[in-house]
């Protein structure tokens, strides 16, 4: 992005002698995604400089020995190649910026040609804000611009109040059949030991009816000889949501301590398939600072939105910010979910002063109707509620996080 670029490096150019590619194959070099924030970011950085000028995509392409790291400093530049990038016109509809060569370097004999396709898609979203933590029972709301509406509430409970009929989140028909999934998902007994147990989630629509559930159903157990909920010992949580008159697991989320200096909560989100026996498909698993927190996403782009014909695998270099991944295309969940589908920004236990609401975003093409995003929504409860579930054992819960001693079993 012209004049603050944004600089990734593809160290893809082969030798002299060997024949172009076919203008026709479907294989990638790499594969880059921008979103509109990094967009917003760097045009308000660029509106330092000047703001007459266009938005440009430059590129910078090197000759480099095959294998060679990531680096340009050995590398004899070839040429820099412009696009002028029209976003005013691209929130309204899909744009193909270029799509195709691009001569590159001032030698006509020797003249190095670079194929490259950059266009720009609208990718509205629906964004959701809780209005305190989710183990307070809050509201959620929608932000559109400046408005703030109120679409969900919460509740937070431990599972042994179903037990003791206490709890009113859940219709008593509705409470025997989610029993049924959690016990088939996890395991409700008592382990010796220290643990966090028993945390459940639920989200009601405005009229009061639950539309979406996130509940423990496998108990954050410290590591034998340890203080921490490790990766053998991880917990578990499984998303539910109701159809055909009962409630059906949609989504599986995993969640541990790693250990050494990076001290991060690791995680790995599954979805489900109508049934516990099985297999669920990885969505997402990475790491998330215990300290800063950060942001949980689910982002297909590199995989729907690269053209390439189903069955057909791709790899990006390892340096790629973003590369184009090795899903298979026709597979279940991916014929379901493309391009972003949603995101959760996180707090870590390092927050000093007024914590920062939670914040969700899911992709529109992704909701259809409201069980769509309360399912989300208790995705990202319960991430948030995970950082807590993690936590050291040495250090102290909040209240909200302690059950009762009458609840205690």
């Amino acid at each position: 992005m012209d004049p603050c670029p944004f600089d990734a490096i593809v160290p893809y150019i082969p030798s002299e002698n060997a024949p172009f590619p076919d203008c026709s194959s479907h294989t990638l070099a790499a594969s880059f995604d921008l979103c509109k924030s990094d967009l917003d970011r760097l045009n308000g950085k660029s509106s330092l400089f000047s703001t007459s000028k266009k938005p440009q995509l430059r590129i910078s392409v090197y000759s480099g020995r095959r294998g060679a790291s990531c680096g340009v400093s050995s590398g004899r530049l070839l040429g820099k190649i412009s696009v002028q990038l029209d976003m005013a016109t691209a929130e309204l509809k899909p744009v193909v910026f270029h799509n195709g060569w691009i001569n590159v370097g001032k030698k006509k004999k020797s003249m190095a040609q670079f194929h490259m396709n950059v266009k720009a898609e609208p990718d509205p979203r629906f964004v959701f804000q809780f209005d305190g933590a989710p183990e307070c029972s809050p509201q959620v709301f929608q932000l559109r611009g400046n408005i703030r509406q109120p679409v969900f509430t919460c509740k937070f409970n431990f599972r042994a109040a179903d037990r003791n009929q206490r709890s009113r989140s859940l219709p008593s028909e509705h409470i025997s059949a989610a029993r049924s999934w959690l016990s088939s998902f996890g395991s409700e007994r008592e382990r010796p030991g220290k643990e966090r147990k028993g945390w459940s989630i639920t989200i009601h629509d405005l009229s009061g009816s639950p539309v979406a559930v996130a509940s423990m159903v496998t108990p954050f157990v410290a590591g034998p000889g340890s203080d921490r909920v490790t990766r053998s010992n991880s917990g578990c949580w499984l998303i539910l949501r109701p159809g055909d008159g009962t409630w059906k697991p949609w989504g599986r989320l995993e969640a541990w301590r790693e250990r050494g200096s990076a001290d991060g909560l690791g995680y790995r989100f599954e979805l489900v398939h109508n049934s516990a026996a099985s297999g669920g498909i990885v969505l997402a698993e990475s790491t998330l600072s215990c300290s800063k927190g950060g942001k949980f996403v689910i982002d297909l782009n590199g995989n729907g939105a690269t053209g390439m014909k189903p069955g057909s695998a791709a790899t990006s270099p390892v340096c790629s910010p973003r590369s184009s991944g090795d899903f298979g295309y026709a597979l279940w969940p991916y014929s379901l979910y493309k391009g972003f589908v949603m995101s959760a920004k996180v707090e870590g236990e390092g927050h000093s002063g007024k914590i920062a609401p939670l914040m969700v975003e899911v992709g529109v093409q992704h909701v259809n109707c409201m069980e769509d995003a309360a399912a989300f929504v208790a995705l990202s409860a319960a991430l948030d509620l995970s950082m807590d579930a993690c936590r050291l054992f040495s250090h102290k819960l909040r209240k909200e996080l302690c059950p009762p001693q009458d609840l205690l079993f």
